[in-house]
């Protein structure tokens, strides 16, 4: 029998701590924290999809996305919104 767990949590709610001990447990852990950053990183095409998306504005001055700017741009979702969708 197996599981999956997703660890889901704010800044400073024991995510991290969590997955250590399951990877001290030799479960197996999947860091998509890691993943994302790495898909995002300049040059890769996560990074060029955002830039694509949000403009020049995402960037910090040394190139790199700033990643708060990316966590706080609301998205507006294309044509109209269904009627039990929140505006």
């Amino acid at each position: 029998m197996s599981f999956v767990v997703g660890l889901t949590g704010g800044i400073g709610s024991g995510k991290t701590a969590v997955a250590d001990a399951f990877a001290a447990l030799h479960v197996d852990v999947i860091d998509t924290d890691l993943i994302a950053h790495l898909l995002s990183a300049a040059g890769q095409p996560g990074f060029r999809a955002i830039l694509a998306a949000f403009g020049d504005s995402m960037l910090q001055s040394d190139g790199e996305l700033a990643l708060r700017s990316v966590d706080w741009t609301p998205i507006d979702p294309p044509g109209p919104t269904a009627p039990n969708e929140p505006h």
